[in-house]
């Protein structure tokens, strides 16, 4: 765990317009507006959305789209989903950007039947689920869907931070609120939610700590708070999960 006792979080609350170049824009402008923050996190494929009549087209803009950000990312990190292909198949693939690289990439491995992800994408391996370290913070990153998987809760134990890059609909809402904040607490960790603000879907981004309080505002485009790694300690020094 980091030396340090707290790092400055936001997570992003954003409408995902027809133009790309549109999404993509209003997220440069807001990792710049946010640059004093350690960490941004932006909902899942939220520079495009899923837009399966032109998957092509998607996946050769979300690489201009990476370069674009990685010129703009130096101390802070930042975590989003793109629509990337991979030897002649698309994935949707988290990635996590930091110091001007790509230090961490993880490709959604429970895809959406609902919405039919499994007829567009191939998913990625459970295996590749697992904690990863940046400047002594051991993160996790489970892509929307994957946050309903307990087996998943197990592969992320250990992480001070889970990421949750989202697309979750208005109707699941309670249930994406519910499961964020049990991850959480039984996690013993701080769970960062971060999901689309279009009319049919959830919101509910927010930033929950280890004893389950939320920060959360609907109406927000940004939300902030602070990952206090003391909290963490406290909370797994005090109820012992390992015995």
């Amino acid at each position: 765990m980091r030396k340090g006792k707290k790092i400055e979080a936001v997570t992003l609350q954003l409408p995902t317009h027809q133009r790309y170049q549109e999404n993509l824009d209003a997220l440069i402008a807001l990792v710049a507006y946010h640059r004093e923050k350690d960490l941004i996190v932006a909902p899942e494929v939220c520079l495009t959305g899923f837009d399966y009549e032109r998957m092509e087209t998607v996946a050769k803009f979300s690489v201009l789209a990476l370069k674009s950000l990685k010129k703009i990312i130096d101390d802070q990190v930042l975590v989003l989903t793109l629509i990337l292909k991979e030897k002649e198949v698309f994935v949707n693939q988290a990635v996590v950007i930091h110091r001007h690289k790509v230090i961490y990439r993880q490709n959604k491995a429970k895809l959406f039947t609902l919405g039919e992800e499994q007829n567009y994408f191939r998913a990625g391996p459970v295996r590749a689920i697992k904690p990863f370290e940046i400047a002594g913070v051991k993160y996790a990153v489970l892509v929307c869907f994957e946050l309903r998987f307990k087996e998943l809760w197990k592969r992320v134990e250990g992480a001070d931070v889970v990421i949750i890059p989202a697309r979750w609909g208005l109707p699941r809402k309670g249930h994406l609120e519910v499961l964020s904040r049990a991850l959480a607490v039984m996690n013993q960790c701080y769970v960062i939610v971060s999901d689309s603000s279009d009319a049919d879907m959830a919101k509910s981004s927010a930033i929950i700590s280890p004893d389950g309080q939320v920060i959360q505002e609907d109406s927000a485009l940004a939300v902030t708070g602070t990952i206090d790694f003391n909290e963490i300690r406290k909370m797994r020094r005090y109820i012992d999960m390992q015995q």
